[in-house]
């Protein structure tokens, strides 16, 4: 059954949020948005012009077009994900810019039912924590994960592979913007984990997992403690990490998507198709 329509209002969602520029990198092209309804992740590309640029722009235009006084719905969500697209896309006339964009925000259906609505373009990602176990929600856009899917590839040779760190879609590059899209109830005792790849590079997801298990409020925010773990491990890429949860009792959890292996190496993310 879902929330009451109400629900989100009187009790919205606790929410940690982080981001660090990391121990090697000279500028932090992460971008982070966490506040009622919207949680949001975006990760300039490296090794281009301007990603910090492009992930700023983008969580401005989507925090711009986005009220902070309830709910949105999934449409206009999607609409603020191009409007950032264009905007994006707009800054190209001086330098290449592009960013992934993934997170989750509180929306509304036809008849006032709540969901949370996942979007995603590129390879940062949003998980499901029940509690006992990480699950990916979000699909990597990575000439990697569709090797993956294909069969083409086994995950344990994904780290040795010329294009692992090439993405097939972002925001920015080009005019148009292919935008992934989920619903999912809105319940009570959810947690949500909307990181970039800094945070997956530097931490296999049993370490997350353990960081999430015995968590204590007295140490500290949980987005504290996971952008801390992965500095601690290296921080070799700029780490960004929103934990969201939801007031109340959990209930089942949700099935995901399967994740990709890591790549250990520093390297930065490339957009396929531009060179």
């Amino acid at each position: 059954m879902s929330a009451p329509s109400s629900a989100p209002r009187d009790e919205p969602p606790r929410a940690s949020a982080r981001s660090e520029l990391g121990h090697v990198r000279a500028v932090n092209e992460d971008s982070v948005l966490a506040r009622f309804p919207l949680y949001l992740v975006a990760d300039g590309m490296g090794g281009h012009d301007r990603g910090d640029v492009a992930s700023r722009r983008t969580i401005e235009v989507i925090d711009a077009a986005i009220a902070a006084d309830g709910p949105t719905t999934a449409a206009e969500l999607v609409a603020a994900v191009h409007a950032a697209n264009a905007a994006v896309h707009a800054l190209g006339a001086e330098a290449l810019s592009g960013t992934t964009l993934t997170g989750l925000a509180v929306t509304t259906g036809p008849g006032g039912e709540i969901h949370w609505t996942l979007v995603n373009v590129g390879d940062s990602r949003v998980y499901r924590w029940n509690g006992r176990a990480l699950t990916q929600l979000t699909v990597d856009h990575s000439v990697v994960q569709e090797l993956i899917d294909a069969g083409a590839l086994d995950p344990v040779d994904a780290d040795q592979h010329p294009e692992r760190n090439t993405i097939t879609r972002a925001v920015g590059p080009f005019d148009t913007v292919e935008v992934d899209v989920w619903l999912l109830p809105y319940a009570p005792g959810q947690t949500f984990v909307v990181c970039s790849d800094g945070l997956t590079k530097e931490l296999p997801l049993e370490r997350i997992e353990h960081l999430l298990a015995s968590h204590s409020s007295r140490d500290g925010s949980l987005a504290d403690a996971l952008v801390d773990a992965a500095l601690a491990a290296g921080g070799r890429d700029n780490v960004t990490a929103i934990v969201v949860e939801t007031p109340g009792s959990a209930e089942d959890p949700i099935v995901g998507t399967g994740t990709r292996e890591r790549p250990r190496e520093l390297e930065d993310t490339l957009p396929r198709g531009i060179s």
